[in-house]
């Protein structure tokens, strides 16, 4: 299975099942089944031994009917236009979802930056940054870190872009080190978002004692390790993790602190002294009461969705979800909470970020953690009211919630020319 090729179904076919719920003109649905622009870009590196290298890589704009594009950027051998296309469509509908103005937008660049040294990552992403010049604006498209990305590499990006135009733009990009205009609580936020949404299903459904849920999450990267953290803080129990190279299992629950400088020592989380090793397909049939998948899209599919046995499923990732996996997992009663309104917590906080740097003026972080959980949470009760209303999933409100705003935008504008 191409999960890569797949995502980009995937986003169709959700889009399609909740647009049967809306009523739109085909026309209309046509219009937004389609990205705005998209740009490829081949480019030379110099490498530390002199040699010259080609690299590829993409920028796709799905829609701006709201406002400027917004998504990040990854760096991954496994970086597709049709997963670029896929991760922007997400962006708009995620974006439209908890109502921040932006549209939808993402790039990425085929390489592994784990094989590139210091130097050659820089000069990397000032090279591709330089290409996308004739794309990105603080008020046309703004990028943010991904997979594989981080503030650093925001820091390059916006560095070139404001050598470029000579002055400083930090409302270029999000995701930046606070020295050079990052936002408080822009690291964590994803992860964060996806534990107030968690917390918000579970109140939900009259679960409100956080020692008894158990946790299992796929990925310990920015997202997981972020939503472990806070997890923890809060009392539940995570009993599974995982990385790249595999996952670590304990039943009564994992420290997570002393995870967090294992894996930051020794580069993975595997062989955690306290923990039984397990690999990511046996995580996400571990027993527990809610499952993260926080690490690539297509994990859970037609064949390993019946071995779920999470009662819910929170969505860290973008598009970890296949239709056919979402039709097992409904079929079976696992309530699954959608990555457009589970991982919308790194959109809103890059939001605050872009809205502070063209002020000029910042906030503390307790104003940007209290914003941030005040919208998750009305979005949730939004989505939630919706599906109860239609009698539909949580991922299918969700993108009837958020198509329906796109689409009255784009029909209050009209169609140039």
């Amino acid at each position: 299975m191409n999960l890569h090729l797949d995502a980009y179904k995937t986003a169709l076919a959700q889009f399609n099942r909740a647009a049967r719920y809306l009523d739109f003109s085909d026309d209309l649905l046509e219009y937004m089944r389609y990205p705005r622009r998209e740009f490829t870009v081949n480019f030379p590196v110099r490498r530390d031994d002199g040699s010259m290298e080609m690299f590829t890589g993409y920028r796709v704009h799905h829609n701006t009917a709201l406002g400027p594009s917004k998504g990040g950027i990854r760096y991954s051998t496994a970086v597709t236009l049709d997963e670029v296309r896929a991760l922007a469509m997400w962006m708009t509908w995620k974006s439209a979802l908890v109502n921040i103005p932006y549209g939808g937008a993402k790039g990425g660049v085929v390489v592994d930056p784990r094989t590139l040294s210091l130097g050659e990552l820089e000069r990397l992403t000032r090279r591709y940054a330089s290409e996308l010049i004739p794309l990105i604006s603080p008020h046309s498209d703004i990028p943010a870190p991904d997979m594989g990305t981080n503030a650093q590499v925001m820091a390059w990006f916006m560095d070139t872009y404001s050598m470029t135009v000579g002055y400083s733009v930090p409302a270029i990009v999000t995701g930046k080190p606070k020295t050079i205009g990052g936002s408080e609580g822009r690291t964590e936020a994803t992860g964060r978002g996806v534990v107030v949404t968690m917390t918000s299903c579970l109140h939900h459904h009259g679960e409100t004692a956080p020692d008894r849920i158990d946790v299992a999450i796929q990925g310990f990267g920015n997202v997981g390790s972020n939503a472990a953290i806070y997890a923890h803080e809060c009392g539940y129990r995570v009993v599974a993790v995982s990385d790249i190279d595999g996952g670590i299992y304990n039943p009564g629950g994992l420290d997570i602190p002393a995870v967090v400088a294992f894996a930051k020592e020794r580069g993975s989380v595997i062989d955690f002294p306290r923990a039984e090793n397990i690999t990511n397909e046996e995580l996400l049939a571990i027993p527990c009461d809610v499952l993260i998948p926080a690490a690539m899209e297509g994990q859970l599919h037609g064949d390993n969705a019946h071995k779920v046995k999470a009662r819910y499923v929170v969505e860290g990732a973008n598009g970890p979800t296949t239709p056919e996996g979402d039709d097992i997992l409904n079929d079976r009663g696992i309530i699954v909470v959608p990555d457009i309104l589970a991982n919308a917590g790194g959109v809103i906080v890059s939001y605050f970020e872009w809205v502070q740097d063209m002020q000029a003026f910042f906030w503390d972080k307790s104003a940007v953690l209290e914003r941030l959980e005040g919208i998750l949470t009305a979005a949730y009760e939004q989505v939630q009211h919706n599906a109860e209303e239609h009698n539909i999933d949580l991922r299918t409100a969700a993108q009837v919630t958020a198509i329906k705003r796109v689409g009255e935008a784009i029909m209050t504008r009209g169609f140039y020319p």
